[in-house]
């Protein structure tokens, strides 16, 4: 792994909360985008070399709206970026880790990801990032 890709935020209003971010960070948003396959529109903070991720759920039984319900608002997620997300996804699997996902898929971003179940990393849901 390279390094942390971004920090996803789970929140249950995208425009309320790209609103706090611009205030928090002194930035506008520099993308918003809907991932119809995970239920989820997200806007895309970035403040020096850190990147942060919004996420809003666009159906009530997506993934997203389902963590809203069970914790609340908060980080959904830690990403970090690979070189080669098929020979991370591998080696974690060997190393015991559990993958949510057998092959990446199209994430936010122009990113192929892949998510690492929290049962098996303390609690963190970890995705993997590869450029597209």
């Amino acid at each position: 792994m390279n390094k942390i890709e971004h920090i996803g935020i789970a929140v249950n209003d995208l425009k309320t909360s790209n609103n706090l971010f611009e205030k928090l960070l002194g930035v506008a948003a520099y993308k918003e985008e809907e991932v119809a396959s995970e239920g989820v529109i997200t806007s895309f903070f970035k403040t020096g070399p850190n990147k942060i991720e919004l996420l809003a759920s666009t159906s009530e039984d997506g993934p997203i709206a389902k963590f809203l319900a069970k914790k609340g608002e908060g980080i959904h997620h830690i990403a970090f970026a690979v070189d080669d997300i098929i020979a991370e996804m591998a080696r974690l699997k060997k190393e015991g880790f559990i993958l949510l996902n057998e092959v990446p898929k199209k994430g936010a971003d122009n990113k192929l990801v892949a998510f690492v179940h929290p049962k098996s990393s303390n609690g963190v849901l970890i995705e993997l990032c590869q450029d597209a």
